[in-house]
């Protein structure tokens, strides 16, 4: 879904300044078009980003890469201030996604992009993956896994996709793999909104 993100990115210039939330250890990060001057890696957690520092080291102390902690529904960055927001794998977990949203509109500028990623859960090839890789490894390790999945993914993606395309007007949106616009028949919903 990251290689999938940055492969549907409409045209890029003017995208000097780049923020990422709820990045964990900075797994999207390598996939990202390297095309700006300063990218900003967040995350809620207090471990995940001393993880990205030590990981992403060299493009640390190169001073194109800032690493913070940072919760997403709150953000301490100014109105209008970054180019370009990126959100993999995060509004299916927090709480008020209308008012995250609208925290994320308020600190990219006008014209720029806010780019998202989201598993289609609880879409039946979503469940059906799930059922198939990852709770059968889980349960093996003596795991909760439809219980831990139940507290983490919070927000439907029938739900989010209503709200995305109520608050933004301009934007793209691609399905994977089925491309068709059914969350029922597909893994992720990737879309980028442009900002007025």
């Amino acid at each position: 879904s990251h290689f999938l993100l940055e492969q549907t990115l409409p045209n890029l210039n003017g995208m000097d300044t780049i923020l990422e939330v709820g990045a964990g250890s900075g797994h999207h990060f390598p996939y990202v078009k390297k095309n700006f001057s300063t990218y900003i890696m967040t995350d809620g957690s207090i471990e995940m980003p001393a993880i990205a520092a030590e990981k992403y080291s060299q493009e640390v102390s190169s001073g194109f890469l800032a690493i913070k902690q940072q919760d997403a529904t709150c953000l301490s960055y100014p109105d209008g201030s970054v180019d370009r927001l990126i959100a993999t794998h995060v509004l299916e977990h927090l709480p008020e996604p209308v008012n995250v949203l609208k925290e994320w509109n308020r600190v990219v500028r006008p014209g720029g992009l806010i780019s998202i990623v989201l598993p289609c859960d609880p879409g039946l090839l979503w469940r059906l993956g799930r059922h198939l890789g990852p709770r059968r490894n889980a349960k093996k390790l003596g795991l909760a896994y439809d219980y831990l999945q139940a507290a983490e993914h919070i927000n439907s993606i029938f739900n989010l996709v209503v709200f995305i395309r109520h608050h933004f007007e301009f934007l793209t949106e691609s399905w994977y793999p089925a491309r068709l616009p059914a969350p029922d028949l597909n893994l992720f919903y990737i879309c980028h909104i442009r900002t007025i």
